[in-house]
């Protein structure tokens, strides 16, 4: 299962989450505005920033930030999830 740190406000995530869906794969949002912990381990992966929409898999955590759909296929394909 992936999980998808969001925020509210964030366009990045919107798109994030219509991809993901689009591609029938199934996903936990956490919104780190509500979610210290959430967003402590956001902040722990992407060097002190809050960076969003960020995806965990495993061990594998990209941020999507500037959200490109080559970065979603590169996270799937790192995490086992979709080959590129």
């Amino acid at each position: 299962m992936i999980k998808m740190y969001t925020t509210s406000w964030c366009p990045d995530c919107q798109v994030a989450k219509q991809a993901l869906t689009k591609k029938g794969i199934p996903f936990e949002e956490i919104n780190i505005e509500q979610d210290e912990q959430a967003a402590e381990l956001v902040m722990s992966v992407n060097g002190g920033r809050r960076s969003v929409p960020t995806l965990v898999s495993g061990d594998v955590a990209h941020s999507l930030s500037g959200f490109r759909p080559q970065k979603l296929d590169a996270f799937l394909a790192e995490a086992g999830l979709q080959s590129i």
